[in-house]
């Protein structure tokens, strides 16, 4: 999750000029996570994801833009998505006790 955040700083931090284009190539790579994991997912099955291999997702960032920091733009889209988890309580895991 920290990287994650780490990637939406940046992203935050780009210069004002490239923000449409990040957030396009973001918004596009959590279309693919969606396609991927659905709408029904907890925090674990994302990392899964993430921790085998995001050359898929930086392959979008580049053709939606030539990022020099396509790794930024991932890492932003994953911390986006996560807050959509099941299981997701501000940044910590959420366990039920039912």
């Amino acid at each position: 999750m920290y990287q994650w955040q780490e990637g939406q700083q940046r992203m935050r931090e780009a210069d004002p000029a490239d923000q449409g284009r990040l957030d396009t190539a973001m918004y596009a790579v959590l279309d693919e996570l969606r396609h991927r994991l659905g709408s029904t997912f907890e925090i674990a099955e994302l990392a899964d994801l993430y921790t085998g291999g995001t050359d898929w997702a930086e392959e979008i960032a580049h053709r939606r833009w030539a990022a020099a920091d396509a790794v930024a733009v991932v890492d932003a889209a994953f911390a986006r998505y996560a807050r959509e988890a099941s299981d997701f309580a501000g940044g910590r895991r959420y366990v039920r006790s039912d």
